[in-house]
């Protein structure tokens, strides 16, 4: 079946119905998928409850209730048939209400974002070009390419002027100083977290009427230079978009806020920006600065004492994903990473791969969770698993075994 086949299927079924429970991942791409599809189903006088988690439990979806998975469920197995899913890991739901472009050999790593999965079945259900910008947050919250269908969703809503691009620093925050010092995608070594450093750098690039952002991009990369990529430095400046549409018009920090928001359990949060209502955004605003800084001083511990095997702890649940990000793509480490976070008797698990690998983690991390009693799946890149605390190094050893496999 094609993509827009799936997308039409989903979008049928939706239309008739009256009520609709919708379950949305805690991330950026899941919260834009829930937010879009919400606002579809609003526009078609269809009611629906909105749901930001961290993870789904099967037995938590209530029988005989039209229920919508948004960037989660296709990796579940023993999900109801009669289950929606719009998602873009790898797929185990054999359901026939399933939009996910791997099923339709897309490459959902690079390509297409469960948002952008999300805006094509409310492109099914009217006129929701309007929607378009939030397809950004999935493909920058997912480190995707504007290519394939990134690429045609992405022109029309520049056609539409939904999308206007630019270029310019991507640095989100409110000023420069947040910009800096809260810096985490990309981490800024030795300039992240320091407010001694980022004072320096700011008085080093003022000017009479605004600073000397050149200069100051170029004291950046003489600064991290012995430590990150090459890729870290050029994530620096690029391509800005504005969302012409959104509450809050840049890409870069829209994306980032309702990232943070949704990892600290502030899904509701997230959601009412992508919701467009502006009143909670300072508040959101303050939530992602708070939690960035949770991020790097977890990096900043974890750059502190290097595990050769890297694997790293971390006491939140909430950052370890953020941090796993942070140091495959802005370190100079050269092997996969694992970051565990325990919270009561389940250790939450963040695995994730350098660009020179290609592990089909999702694959080895379901195969060894299963082992282990736990659950687990994701892209081939980054993954993530829930396991027993009591039985987290037969998960490490079961993983290892299969990825050497």
């Amino acid at each position: 079946m094609s993509l827009d086949e799936a997308a039409s299927r989903v979008a049928e079924h939706l239309s008739r119905q009256e009520y609709v429970e919708v379950y949305a991942h805690h991330d950026a791409d899941g919260i834009a998928a829930g937010t879009i599809l919400c606002m579809a189903l609003f526009r078609r006088g269809i009611r629906f409850r909105l749901r930001v988690l961290h993870r789904l439990s099967v037995a938590s979806i209530s029988p005989g209730t039209p229920v919508l998975l948004c960037d989660m469920g296709s990796g579940l197995e023993d999900l109801p048939n009669e289950v929606m899913v719009v998602d873009h890991h790898l797929p185990r739901f054999s359901g026939d209400l399933h939009v996910n472009p791997r099923l339709a050999g897309i490459d959902a790593d690079r390509e297409l974002s469960s948002a952008g999965a999300a805006y094509l079945v409310a492109q099914k259900l009217g006129d929701n070009r309007d929607l378009a910008g939030l397809v950004m947050l999935g493909i920058l919250g997912d480190d995707q390419q504007i290519a394939g269908k990134n690429r045609e969703i992405f022109n029309s809503a520049v056609a539409e002027s939904v999308i206007t691009p630019r270029k310019g620093c991507l640095l989100p925050g409110r000023d420069l100083h947040e910009r800096l010092l809260c810096s985490t995608k990309p981490y800024l070594h030795q300039v992240s977290g320091d407010e001694m450093a980022v004072a320096d750098l700011i008085e080093s690039v003022a000017g009479d009427t605004s600073p000397d952002m050149e200069n100051l991009l170029s004291l950046i990369v003489l600064r991290i230079s012995p430590f990150a990529p090459a890729a870290t430095m050029e994530s620096l400046y690029g391509d800005r978009y504005s969302l012409e549409r959104e509450v809050l018009t840049e890409a870069h920090a829209l994306t980032a806020i309702v990232d943070a928001c949704g990892k600290c359990g502030r899904g509701g949060l997230a959601a009412s920006l992508c919701f467009r209502s502006p009143e909670g955004l300072n508040e959101a605003w303050e939530t992602a600065l708070g939690h960035r800084l949770q991020v790097i001083r977890a990096l900043r511990f974890a750059l502190e004492k290097p595990d050769q095997n890297g694997f790293f702890t971390v006491e939140e649940t909430s950052v370890a994903s953020d941090l796993a990000d942070a140091l495959v793509r802005d370190t100079l480490v050269e092997t996969p990473v694992m970051v565990a976070a325990k919270a009561g008797d389940l250790c939450h698990i963040s695995i994730r791969s350098p660009g020179t690998h290609d592990n089909r983690l999702g694959d080895a991390a379901h195969q060894a969770a299963v082992q282990c009693g736990g659950f687990g799946g994701g892209h081939s890149m980054r993954a993530g698993a829930t396991v027993s605390c009591a039985r987290l190094d037969e998960f490490r050893e079961a993983f290892g075994r299969i990825v050497a496999a």
